[in-house]
């Protein structure tokens, strides 16, 4: 079996998934994958996670399956600031999403499924904010995987990728996941240009694959991502797992062991 973690989403009652525990672990393993469930953790998410109470509850829910325990904390929301130790320290790892920015000086967010930029504001200045944006996610948030990473609102997404993300832009969002210790979500829903892999690789970034799945087709469908690592020269070093690499917060414990 692949050891690679992925994060997926489980159908208890706060979720947006398809399935249950039971059959999403089902349908992992049959993969040959070890499974893994990061819900989303966010008030501003439908049908997440959204409280303190709830997290709880999903924990303990968790518990009672063989998976590695995650949750998937939007940047732009406050609950991820409002988790208590010990409910920090029985996630095996955490995810981070840029699901919204707030431009400088303005009140109200630009978002990810928004269909529409603010009047006037072109798409390299929307980038301009975005890689800042990522570069303040990296430096503040304490989690171990940025969720697909290359997420863009929906007015931008017919552009090309290679266009929109510049060189400087890839490299500066290499430099702050490697500062902080973030592996880079190969992400088979929201894929990423090589250009962008190619320089994660190059300046030691790990990757994580993930197949942020809802449905029985698609939990645990790692091909694309993992095909993509290993075309760039991605070792199985390169590959983040928290039962080997554990979890950036102090204090946690991954596997019996506190890092």
């Amino acid at each position: 079996m692949s050891w690679q973690p992925i994060d997926c989403h489980a159908h208890t009652r706060m979720s947006d998934g398809a399935l249950t525990p039971e059959e999403l672990v089902t349908a992992v393993r049959e993969r040959g994958v070890r499974p893994s469930i990061a819900d989303h953790c966010s008030t501003d998410v439908r049908y997440a996670v959204s409280t303190l109470d709830g997290i709880r509850e999903y924990l303990d829910e968790l518990d009672r399956h063989d998976v590695a325990r995650g949750g998937e904390f939007c940047w732009h929301d406050s609950l991820w600031r409002e988790l208590p130790d010990d409910l920090t320290a029985r996630f095996t790892h955490r995810v981070g999403s840029l699901h919204a920015l707030y431009p400088p000086g303005e009140s109200r967010y630009i978002h990810m499924f928004g269909k529409a930029l603010p009047n006037g504001l072109a798409p390299d200045q929307y980038m301009e904010l975005h890689v800042a944006s990522l570069e303040q996610l990296c430096g503040e948030m304490p989690v171990d995987i940025l969720a697909h990473p290359t997420l863009l609102p929906l007015a931008l997404r017919s552009l090309p990728a290679e266009d929109l993300w510049s060189e400087e832009h890839e490299e500066r969002l290499a430099t702050a996941l490697a500062r902080s210790g973030i592996a880079f979500e190969l992400s088979a829903r929201y894929r990423a240009h090589e250009r962008i892999v190619r320089t994660m690789i190059a300046y030691d970034v790990r990757l994580s694959l993930g197949s942020d799945g809802h449905t029985r087709e698609q939990v645990g469908d790692l091909s694309v991502p993992l095909d993509l690592a290993r075309r760039l020269g991605a070792r199985d070093q390169d590959l983040y797992d928290p039962f080997v690499h554990g979890a950036r917060t102090s204090g946690t414990k991954v596997g019996g062991v506190t890092v």
